[in-house]
């Protein structure tokens, strides 16, 4: 069996380096919106903070302006760049593996030891995909009535959307570490190894 070639470190950093500078900076439209407010409680008397989703004007005025238009069009850069942008980023990346897999020769590649840990490996990335899609479907859902229905919805209706967004973030974030754990057998025997040592 012919042995097949090693990625080299540099070029994994050069790829974790581009995917995490572009996840910042799809962000950065997010921190600059938000900002901390006070505000003092009718009941209690006491002064509170909160996040308000409102720029802040001590911005610079082209940076304030821009701000300004991500907030009219922000249900769209979310839906764009959160949800359809990661889902089409791992379609993808799974269709340019299965080709490049199929070129192989195939006897070699499925027998292999290393070919079984590729098919784990891609229904991890499948499943987690999967995942990320069905819990962040309804965020995306409920961005789009809040911005064309707000004026017709009651408060309670808008903070029950706000509460299911909650529980879908709050389960997506505790379901994938899980998930990881179970569909990744190394990963998951070097937890258990590591939570028996702390144990004992």
């Amino acid at each position: 069996a012919s042995t097949r070639p090693i990625e080299q470190c540099q070029s994994i950093i050069a790829k974790l380096a581009v995917i995490w500078v572009g996840s910042m900076t799809l962000s950065v439209p997010e921190l600059l919106l938000w900002q901390l407010a006070q505000d003092t409680s009718p009941v209690s008397g006491v002064v509170t903070e909160y996040c308000t989703m409102k720029p802040s004007s001590n911005l610079p005025e082209s940076i304030y302006s821009l701000v300004l238009t991500y907030q009219n069009a922000r249900m769209w850069w979310y839906f764009g760049c959160y949800f359809c942008l990661p889902i089409l980023f791992t379609v993808s990346c799974q269709l340019v593996t299965r080709r490049i897999r199929g070129t192989d020769k195939k006897s070699e590649s499925r027998g292999s030891k290393h070919g079984q840990c590729e098919g784990h490996l891609n229904c991890t990335i499948i499943a987690l995909t999967v995942i990320y899609g069905l819990c962040t479907t309804p965020e995306n859902v409920c961005n789009l009535v809040v911005a064309y229905m707000s004026p017709d919805l009651s408060k309670q209706t808008l903070d029950l959307l706000n509460l299911i967004n909650q529980f879908f973030l709050f389960f997506k974030c505790s379901v994938t570490p899980v998930l990881l754990l179970c569909l990744c057998r190394p990963l998951g025997q070097a937890f258990m190894d590591c939570c028996c040592c702390c144990c004992e």
